[in-house]
């Protein structure tokens, strides 16, 4: 552990007000999503307050922490992570459908989000170590066998959108090593094919669909059509499009947008609390939340190039590889133009694992930015 107030005067500013203006606007939304009218969001926020809290201190700690002490425990890491991962078929508790919790005393959790942290800090140990070994499509393999076990692990978890970003991560974080963009390309681009013949195939000759639960196939066949059944596999996609389009220039108010606060539009706290901000703050409303969101991945981008060592610089681009899929494939299904995954939309989403993580993630850059140049004593 190495501290000094020295330290102190790399942090970058920008990026923690940034996100305590997100966290601001997401308790807003979470009361007008969860009945502020009727008194019933008070326990939501007091949950959403307590991550928060929770997170900042994990930060503080961190700040004590050189980011590369990490980078001398990555195959314990690396292990814990399948560990965790495993307990879930073990101990786990189902919500939703989904055996994705563990519960600590009074603390239920998901692994597959800490999963998220522990697999940027190991690929970037490991990529940085093999910086010079990633030229060829069989270096891209050998990578490739580090993600899978974990990968599989939270699909059989029935949570194939947080086992997507952990792919996305690792396909950013790759390429940032030095990866070829043509081998990811043939890779990641013949895999897609494969797996949009496989469906077809299924949808068309009712062939095994191995991978997909039917309620995720339901969710692409709705993501290309939602109008085939507006009362079914389709209703969340139709009414979030329309809480977002009847928010206009200005929106509807807050505490006034019909959708909302008749309850037409379903897991709008988490899930779709993007269409809540539409619906209620409109197209001002949502365009301030991504042009912070933009801010903030620039201000990661500029902690990467600054960073000190290989190492740093390739987990804040995990981090931002991290929080650039959440926001993309959360407004994207919540405009439509991308299928439905419950991935939470970052700092705005109701959620504690997801609150405490992404702070957590924050609290990495922020680290690394405090140790990008030497201290002089």
């Amino acid at each position: 552990m190495h501290w000094n107030k020295k330290l102190l005067k790399h942090i970058n500013i920008y990026i923690p007000i940034l996100v305590l203006s997100l966290i601001i606007i997401g308790l807003f939304v979470i009361s007008s999503a969860t009945g502020m009218a009727d008194g019933n969001h008070q326990p939501f926020i007091r949950t959403q307050i307590a991550a928060t809290v929770l997170g900042i201190v994990f930060i503080i700690l961190l700040l004590f922490l050189d980011y590369r002490i990490f980078k001398d425990y990555d195959i314990i890491i690396y292990a814990l992570t399948i560990i965790m991962l495993g307990f879930i078929f073990i101990l786990g508790i189902t919500v939703s459908g989904g055996r994705r919790w563990l519960s600590i005393g009074p603390v239920n959790f998901q692994p597959s989000e800490v999963s998220k942290i522990f697999m940027i800090l190991f690929l970037a140990s490991y990529l940085d170590r093999n910086r010079n070994k990633l030229n060829t499509l069989k270096d891209l393999f050998k990578s490739l066998l580090f993600i899978f076990p974990p990968f599989i692990l939270i699909v059989l978890q029935n949570d194939l959108g947080t086992a997507l970003v952990l792919m996305f991560i690792f396909v950013v974080m790759y390429y940032a090593a030095g990866g070829k963009l043509k081998h990811i390309l043939l890779v990641f681009g013949g895999g897609f094919l494969i797996v949009v013949l496989i469906i077809t195939s299924h949808v068309i000759f009712e062939t095994p669909l191995p991978f997909l639960q039917q309620y995720q196939l339901n969710r692409l066949i709705a993501f290309v059509n939602p109008n085939i059944d507006p009362f079914g596999i389709g209703y969340n996609i139709i009414q979030s499009k329309i809480a977002v389009g009847s928010g206009l220039l200005t929106g509807r108010g807050f505490l006034s947008g019909p959708q909302t606060q008749l309850n037409f539009l379903p897991e709008k706290h988490t899930d779709f609390i993007f269409a809540v901000l539409g619906e209620e703050f409109g197209f001002i409303g949502v365009a301030v939340v991504l042009i912070i969101y933009l801010l903030l991945l620039l201000q990661i981008l500029k902690v990467a190039a600054r960073a000190k060592d290989g190492f740093g610089q390739l987990i804040a681009i995990g981090v931002m590889g991290l929080f650039l899929f959440h926001v993309l494939e959360n407004v994207g299904m919540v405009l439509g133009i991308m299928p439905i995954t419950g991935i939470p939309l970052p700092f705005i989403s109701y959620g504690g694992s997801s609150m405490v993580i992404s702070l957590i993630s924050i609290g990495l850059v922020i680290n690394i930015n405090m140790r990008r140049k030497k201290i002089i004593f």
